[in-house]
């Protein structure tokens, strides 16, 4: 059920830590672009020497790809520089190591900051959650769809070839002519720098080298996406009551990791912070949290919490939680979905 809204510190109080540090942010890009490419050159130079070295290998690429998609996201939100320049041009350099074009994937994930946890904004920037309602009002075909879509073999087995190297590349007619052509310019560059490494090295070792890791942190952020606003007692509510505060600190969890997955997740599991305050970069996150008790108490979910999260596929608007597809068939209550307008009854 709603609860009051939450009284958020002054904005004095959290523009102070939304003050980017140059050598801080040079430090981000040494612990994250730079390894990342210096591996994957390794990983070229050492392919066939040992099956574990390779895995290890792999696993580190990955990891450092998703600490630099940390450093292009905080480019897109104009927190990781003080420069609007330097943000620009670094975001755009690091989104064709994650394939992203800055330009539009900067305005869609604006649009989810906007919008995250109003279920009448569904659909932007985040993954598809229909309430208990809408479920049942589907047809066959439709809640086969949604179960597809939901289901974690697809989410973070395709899920990364859909988000990161089929989503990406489209541009169309309906898109704002920057936001078409930042597309287009990304998928020029990457299928000229594509080509360029293709003529100069053997397709088939370029691929090995290339697809495990991205598809891992694919995955890896996908899910990452997924635990920081899909939880239990996560925040929908209609239009008429959503409040910006209410859903950066009770609709985006404070994912609690281990150290060293802290730091190749760049901090964003204090994603409740990010969301209060987006200009705040990665290494100020926790400093935040930490002097500010407003964050204290605030959805908390561990390692096994994030991956038991996955399991929750509905809205529950009677409850006020996400529960599982068991969970909704034995829900005696219909929900009423009121003025909501119903997500469309489609396949993707």
């Amino acid at each position: 059920m709603p609860q009051p809204s939450m009284r958020i510190p002054e904005r004095q109080v959290l523009a102070s830590y939304a003050q980017p540090r140059l050598a801080r942010s040079l430090l981000d890009i040494g612990t994250s672009v730079v390894p990342y490419v210096l591996l994957t050159a390794l990983l070229y130079q050492t392919l066939g020497v040992s099956v574990l070295l390779t895995v290890a290998l792999m696993v580190l690429a990955a990891g450092f790809l998703v600490r630099t998609f940390i450093v292009f996201h905080d480019c897109t939100h104009g927190s990781l520089f003080p420069s609007k320049r330097a943000n620009r041009w670094v975001g755009r350099l690091a989104g064709f190591l994650v394939l992203s074009p800055f330009g539009r994937w900067r305005h869609d994930h604006a649009r989810h900051h906007a919008s995250s946890g109003d279920l009448e904004r569904r659909g932007v920037g985040d993954i598809i959650t229909l309430t208990v309602a809408e479920y049942r009002a589907r047809s066959g075909r439709g809640r086969l769809a949604y179960r597809v879509i939901r289901n974690p073999l697809v989410m973070f087995g395709l899920g990364p070839i859909i988000a990161m190297i089929v989503g990406p590349r489209i541009a169309t007619r309906s898109q704002r002519p920057r936001l078409r052509h930042s597309v287009l310019v990304t998928d020029v560059v990457l299928l000229m720098v594509v080509a360029g490494l293709g003529w100069l090295t053997a397709w088939e070792k370029l691929l090995l080298v290339w697809a495990p890791p991205a598809m891992l942190a694919g995955s890896i952020g996908i899910w990452l996406f997924y635990v920081q606003h899909q939880f239990e007692d996560a925040y929908w509510q209609n239009a008429a009551d959503w409040n910006y505060a209410d859903a950066a600190l009770r609709g985006s969890s404070y994912l609690k990791l281990p150290r060293l997955l802290q730091f190749f997740t760049g901090n964003i599991g204090l994603h409740h912070v990010h969301h209060l305050n987006a200009r705040i970069p990665n290494y100020n996150l926790q400093r935040a949290h930490d002097e500010n008790p407003i964050f204290h108490d605030v959805p908390t979910l561990s390692l096994l919490d994030g991956l038991h999260a996955v399991n929750l596929k509905l809205w529950d608007q009677h409850g006020g939680k996400l529960v599982t597809f068991t969970q909704a068939r034995k829900s005696a209550s219909k929900q009423a979905v009121g003025p909501i307008r119903p997500v469309a009854d489609r396949a993707g």
